[in-house]
């Protein structure tokens, strides 16, 4: 027997044993003998953190994830373990199992920040596998591909406006007219009762279809102030024959936020007028590690403990375990640098059509957006 059969055998028994109800003794005594913690059976694709989970045996998960049980390891119908607890209304299970994401991606984070290699292990939003790849190099995981791309403004048959990317023979949506019920609330919440909303300063990072630059000129008062920094130049001639140019209040930085935040020998005009009262960010084609560094310029950024700051919050937004672990490894980062997080749910179901994404890649199936609003200055 070579050694792939032999960690097959181990494999099943393993896995079989946690469905019989083995004892955790048991199961330790199995994995003493060879057996593969990342072995996943059959047409199933079940792993022993699966089995756990589903025999919902809190001990065993505890084990399991101690001796290194993948815990975004999905099945082949794209279910983790943590999915197969929340079927089960099994709340300590899945608590024990997003925990161990959060301090998976946390430390997974600082090794990442340390590594000068081009190759990372990270977490795919695809399918939940934590796997040594390299980057994704195309236009919808480097920065530097994405704003070389040509991207397509269009409207679909529902009259959804669109901004397209195209990605080998896939399109991409940049953003999606769906999206403005969610920036409709985030607008109300960042504005409608802030101390100063009659001259509000704003920077808003990433132009996308100008669905909520709009809602930020719709206020009652329009900002006094309004920066918009935006990169792509097919963004920035949409802009330009939308009349966003000469809009009074507002002014456009071309280019990625970094050039600004980190301009060299003159300062930066992010920095130079005082702060802003709201902040905003919803970028494409960065990833979590951009939005973390973006984080730690917020108390130069913002005016004070007054201001709000808020962002789009998509990461990991096909699965309610990658979303709810991101979600808190935010609220962790944001209250390192001092910031106390408030969430709202967003029902976004009554704007999800059948058809809704056309060719587009989903990028948010769940039925609830979790809205951010960071304040300064409430830890």
């Amino acid at each position: 027997m070579d050694q792939v059969d032999a960690a097959t055998v181990l494999g099943e028994h393993l896995i079989n044993a946690i469905l019989e109800n083995a004892s955790v003794g048991t199961v330790k005594d199995i994995l003493k003998s060879g057996a593969p913690l990342w072995y996943q059976k059959g047409e199933e694709g079940m792993s022993p953190l699966h089995a756990a989970a589903y025999v919902q045996n809190e001990e065993l998960v505890v084990m399991l994830i101690e001796k290194g049980a993948v815990w975004n390891a999905v099945d082949n119908f794209k279910n983790t373990a943590g999915d197969i607890a929340l079927s089960f209304n099994n709340a300590g299970i899945y608590t024990r199992i997003r925990d161990a994401g959060i301090r998976a991606e946390m430390l997974l984070g600082i090794l990442n920040a340390r590594s000068d290699s081009d190759e990372s292990m990270d977490m795919d939003a695809e399918d939940g596998a934590l796997i040594l790849r390299e980057r994704d190099k195309t236009a919808t995981g480097s920065n530097t591909a994405f704003l070389e791309s040509k991207l397509r403004y269009t409207v679909d048959e529902h009259g959804q406006e669109i901004c397209m990317l195209k990605v080998g023979k896939e399109e991409v949506g940049v953003m999606m007219g769906w999206e403005k019920g969610i920036m409709e609330e985030t607008v109300k919440k960042l504005c409608d009762d802030h101390r100063n909303n009659e001259r509000l300063k704003v920077l808003n990072v990433g132009f996308g279809l100008g669905i909520i630059d709009t809602l930020f000129q719709s206020l009652p008062h329009p900002p006094t102030q309004h920066v918009i920094i935006e990169p792509h130049s097919d963004v920035l001639r949409h802009m330009r024959d939308l009349g966003w140019y000469s809009k009074p209040g507002v002014q456009i930085l071309e280019g990625k936020w970094q050039d600004f935040i980190n301009a060299d020998g003159d300062e930066s005009p992010l920095l130079a007028g005082g702060g802003f009262d709201v902040i905003y960010t919803d970028t494409f084609s960065e990833d979590y590690s951009d939005l973390h560094r973006f984080f730690e310029h917020l108390p130069d950024l913002l005016a004070g403990p007054e201001s709000r700051f808020s962002f789009f919050n998509g990461l990991g937004a096909t699965n309610a375990l990658f979303y709810d672990v991101y979600t808190h490894i935010a609220e962790l980062h944001l209250a390192e640098v001092g910031f106390d997080i408030e969430w709202s749910d967003v029902d976004v179901t009554s704007t999800f059509e059948e058809d809704r994404w056309g060719k587009s890649r989903e990028y948010f199936t769940l039925p609830f957006y979790r809205l951010p609003i960071a304040k300064m200055g409430m830890v």
